[in-house]
């Protein structure tokens, strides 16, 4: 038993000794000089996204119906809106979004088309933004009642 306790001791002192590389040495110059720049910018004020709406609801809908909403917003920010991505938490969900910069006071649009085969009774689907907003991720909310389909009988 004491050699297991010696051998334990040994080999956390031995892990702990070797973790004494330069981390510092590991980041990429140019990797610091981007977050350098984006830092500055965000002193100058960040953008901001100013929805018309952050949720619509389709009401009642079909199963197998593919409805669609679009998201107005405006950059009500002090610098340029960048929206990089925008996720759905299944296929179901489509965004779409406008890939250049928005320009400070400007408007934009997030389409968003919802299929809902496959998908009945109350849905409720969020998008993500990634964007250069102070908060990084908004998002935006479509719901649903979607009816379901007629069961075959069998025959």
């Amino acid at each position: 038993m004491r050699r297991i306790v010696i051998a334990g001791l040994a080999l956390m002192a031995l892990s702990v000794l070797s973790c004494k590389e330069n981390v510092a040495a590991k980041i990429k110059k140019e990797n610091l000089q981007v977050a350098k720049e984006r830092d500055y910018k965000m002193g100058d004020g960040a953008a901001v996204i100013t929805f018309d709406k952050k949720e619509h609801d389709f009401g009642t809908i079909n199963e197998g119906d593919v409805v669609e909403t679009t998201f107005s917003f405006k950059n009500t920010g002090k610098s340029e809106l960048i929206i990089t991505n925008a996720t759905a938490p299944c296929g179901c969900t489509v965004p779409s979004w406008p890939k250049e910069p928005i320009a400070v006071g400007e408007t934009g649009e997030i389409l968003v088309k919802f299929n809902s085969n496959g998908k009945p009774n109350k849905q409720s689907k969020t998008v993500t933004l990634t964007t250069n907003t102070a908060a990084g991720k908004e998002q935006v909310v479509i719901k649903a009642e979607v009816t379901p389909k007629a069961k075959k009988a069998n025959s």
